[in-house]
């Protein structure tokens, strides 16, 4: 196409949003120009199958939940008065405590005030309010905020050290629904025994946010801790950014969580539009599908022009590839859905891998999402009437036209300005359009069995570890080979485990190796240390 066309063709598909401050632009994603109205029925089923879900089917059919984080920020949608008050009381209660903790009213057992804050939480318990405490956080914020989210005891030794002296001016918030997730448990475990150590009582200073009746909530009530804040069955981890998991840390870093549920609420009001040219989630559902030819063929690489933005792409992987990724549909047929995400953030991304964007395999389609306005007040020239902004800017779209060039596929988001309120419609934008694109697709989004499956697969190597060593104690101080302890414990099968396990013991001081130095490493024996 040359210019004219280009020009014409980006008036015909532009979708401005002005209620949110959008700019969608789908033109450069090489789609037919009949794909809006061979597509109309399958979004038309798409958009009826979200106003059920909005009016409370039990759209998370594996487990016979609703599905309602739409409800987060619009309560009055709630299928129940109940659910409404729930919801309302939540906020109020997390705005409440936020305004003590501030205020000096909640304090920690020594000093006179909470500064920091550490939460504890795994993927959707902690990924959206990373994203949030990035995007948003100044240095002007209420709190500092660090995060414990994985069970890597050097990760862990390195959050601790560096709030070191300042452990007993921190707040902790525990985040997991179940109460049952490892790595979070083993996170608030290793957390309170630093607490501990400095002689401060762990309670005196956490928090928890969970269901009600799971075994973080028995815990935090038995030992009174300084509060609880809910999580509901019918709110999944990944979308539960709307909820206590993403505001209470959000009111604590002293960011505006009202305009970023206004926002997010902003954002639904338009994507619930049955116009398909208008809705920018449907017309986002309807790129990816065509692009990967409704079997996900095509990689997402996200590409934010604004350092704020720079973990939106790991957000959204957890966002996209849970929701999609799925081995069967609805109907139980093997399917292997998927919709693998990546990205960096411009103009870096010109710097790491646009080069083969640009020329190398053609298995992808980019969103390149830019921020309008640049920062509070004037910026100065770098270059006659040009800014630092500027040049930004003009990154995004020379990677655009230099695609474009090579016949690549890309959509270009342009956001007004990055505030709370942008925040949350850029946030429901995307749950919206997954939703959207699991319709068309015909997979169940709001469950993940391959995440319970690791997670089963992870604790029967813990098991096994246990029975290894208790092995090695009954033997000491006699040595057994890796075939005589897995014959030894009955686990001939999962030999190759067991020598994994002896591996790492011996690596963390808890048994001995011991082997000739030109011999093979499968034929060391081993002894309790």
């Amino acid at each position: 196409m040359n210019q004219i066309e280009l020009w014409n063709r980006y008036r015909q598909h532009l979708c401005v949003c002005d209620s949110i401050g959008f700019r969608l632009d789908v033109s450069r994603m090489r789609f037919d120009s009949s794909l809006l109205d061979t597509m109309a029925e399958p979004a038309r089923r798409a958009l009826d199958a979200m106003t059920a879900i909005e009016k409370g089917s039990h759209a998370n059919v594996d487990e016979d939940r609703m599905v309602g984080h739409y409800w987060l920020r619009a309560p009055d949608l709630a299928p129940t008065a109940e659910i409404k008050s729930q919801i309302e009381e939540a906020v109020r209660a997390v705005k409440a405590f936020a305004g003590k903790v501030h205020s000096g009213a909640i304090a920690p057992q020594r000093g006179d005030g909470f500064f920091l804050l550490l939460v504890v939480g795994i993927g959707g318990s902690a990924l959206g309010s990373q994203f949030i405490s990035d995007a948003l956080g100044t240095c002007e914020d209420a709190m500092v905020v660090r995060y414990v989210d994985n069970t890597d005891p050097d990760g862990i030794d390195r959050i601790l050290d560096e709030l070191d002296e300042s452990l007993d001016q921190t707040l902790t918030v525990v985040i997991s629904k179940s109460g049952r997730t490892v790595e979070t448990r083993n996170g608030m475990l290793e957390v309170a025994a630093a607490y501990k150590k400095r002689g401060l009582d762990f309670h005196r200073h956490a928090v928890a946010v969970t269901s009600e009746g799971s075994l973080l909530f028995q815990q935090a009530s038995e030992q009174k801790w300084l509060a609880t804040f809910p999580m509901w069955d019918w709110v999944g981890g990944r979308t539960s950014v709307t909820s206590a998991v993403g505001l209470l840390p959000a009111a604590l870093q002293g960011l505006d969580v009202d305009a970023f549920l206004a926002g997010a609420a902003a954002c639904d009001v338009v994507t619930r539009n049955a116009n398909v040219g208008d809705n920018p989630a449907m017309l986002l559902a309807l790129m990816w599908h065509d692009a990967g030819g409704g079997v996900g063929r095509r990689n997402m690489v996200i590409l934010p022009y604004r350092d704020r933005l720079a973990l939106l792409g790991r957000y959204l992987q957890q966002l996209v590839m849970e929701s999609i990724g799925k081995e069967r549909d609805r109907d139980g047929k093997i399917v292997h859905q998927g919709l693998t995400v990546y990205g960096n953030k411009g103009s870096t991304d010109q710097h790491a891998f646009v080069q083969q964007l640009h020329e190398g395999p053609d298995d992808f389609f980019v969103m390149l999402i830019g921020v309008l306005r640049d920062r509070t007040g004037a910026s100065i020239d770098v270059e006659p009437e040009v800014t630092a902004g500027d040049c930004l800017s003009g990154f995004l779209h020379g990677t655009r036209a230099a695609l474009t060039e090579k016949e690549r596929r890309s959509i270009t988001l342009l956001i007004n300005d990055l505030t709370a309120q942008s925040l949350g419609a850029l946030i429901a934008l995307f749950e919206r359009a997954v939703g959207f694109y699991a319709e068309l697709v015909n997979v169940n989004a709001y469950h993940q069995p391959g995440v319970e499956a690791g997670k089963t697969a992870a604790s029967s190597v813990t098991a096994l570890q246990r029975e290894v060593l208790g092995f090695l104690r009954k033997s000491a101080p006699n040595e057994a080979t890796v075939e005589q302890v897995a014959e030894g414990i009955g686990r001939t099968d999962d030999i190759e485990d067991v020598y994994h396990v002896l591996v790492r013991a011996t690596l963390n001081e808890r048994c001995v190796e011991v082997r000739d130095s030109d011999g093979h490493p499968c034929d060391a024996k081993y002894r309790m240390a």
